[in-house]
């Protein structure tokens, strides 16, 4: 692990909460798993995305295995403002994992909405969010033992089914000097139910601190509008830049260019194939006929799919 006197200086990187206070939305890169990696956040930074997360990834495995930080963990100098988001449920566990990503990143999160069985079975994500005083703790735990006050401590949420026990929960981790609070606008059971977006509006309105909107915005008018009825003062998208990762910079549909960029930045990172071919499946959803889907979407080799974009669309 670097030292401490390093790892002190070389965290005197970038404030995320600057972005916060420029007066303008801040549109943020959701955490994806297997595809929020380095290329990703790579190409929508080109497109006018002003904060990215990583995948989620568990905080005892990454403290334990240097395989899990070198598989799990990759960034580099272009490469921030930048949040890493972890999986925990204790927190010396969680300061070990912030410690370690200190130098490399601008501030971590702590995910308290991943729904998933196997997540909450665990004892992580969404589980979290009926056991305020342990968020509470963690976040205090990291603000007590990361030095540099301007790396940032973030969580993200979904919402109770009584809203009293959500704001309960954020106004605790406020207290405990969380820098900000990402709302899913749903509930636990909750998969493709329309989101609650006059929930994050009562949130937001018994914060003092940022709160961030997620859920179902697909175009840079729905995160204007969201922002408009929630107050909130970011967005975060998941699925629709994996659609149009071009979206924050106005685009409806993904323009030509940027499935250029990310075939030029994927094939630079070493991009696995089945990652960049399904970057591509979804990049390409709207732009493609059923016909041109069904022979694109087998394709099993890198220069088939280079031949194949040539082909049709000159890329």
């Amino acid at each position: 692990m670097v030292g401490d006197i390093t790892e002190t200086k070389q965290c005197q990187r970038k404030d995320p909460m600057d972005l916060f206070h420029s007066g303008q939305i801040v549109k943020i890169c959701a955490p994806m798993v297997r595809y929020s990696k380095l290329a990703f956040r790579t190409l929508v930074r080109k497109y006018s995305c002003d904060l990215c997360y990583t995948p989620m990834i568990v905080a005892a495995d990454f403290v334990r295995s240097a395989k899990a930080r070198d598989s799990e963990f990759t960034t580099n100098k272009g490469d921030h403002p930048l949040i890493v988001q972890f999986a925990a449920k204790e927190a010396q566990v969680l300061c070990d994992a912030a410690r370690i990503v200190c130098p490399f990143a601008d501030g971590i999160d702590l995910n308290c909405g991943c729904p998933q069985r196997w997540a909450m079975a665990e004892g992580y994500g969404a589980c979290l969010i009926n056991k305020p005083e342990l968020v509470q703790d963690m976040v205090r735990h990291i603000r007590n033992q990361i030095e540099n006050p301007r790396f940032s401590v973030s969580i993200k949420i979904r919402i109770h089914e009584d809203l009293k026990r959500t704001v309960d929960l954020c106004q605790k981790a406020e207290a405990a000097g969380v820098s900000w609070i990402t709302v899913h606008g749903r509930s636990v059971e909750e998969r493709h139910q329309p989101v609650h977006y006059d929930a994050i509006k009562i949130i937001k309105q018994s914060m003092s601190i940022p709160v961030v909107a997620n859920g179902d915005i697909k175009t840079l008018k729905d995160a204007k509008n969201v922002h408009h009825l929630t107050g909130a003062d970011g967005v975060m998208v998941a699925r629709g830049l994996l659609a149009n990762p071009a979206m924050f910079a106005g685009y409806e549909e993904t323009p030509l260019n940027c499935i250029q960029d990310w075939v030029d930045i994927a094939l630079e990172h070493g991009t696995p194939f089945t990652c960049f071919h399904h970057h591509l499946m979804y990049m390409m959803e709207r732009i493609t006929s059923k016909q041109e889907k069904k022979v694109f979407n087998v394709l099993s080799s890198t220069s088939a799919v280079l031949d194949y974009l040539n082909n049709y669309y000159g890329v």
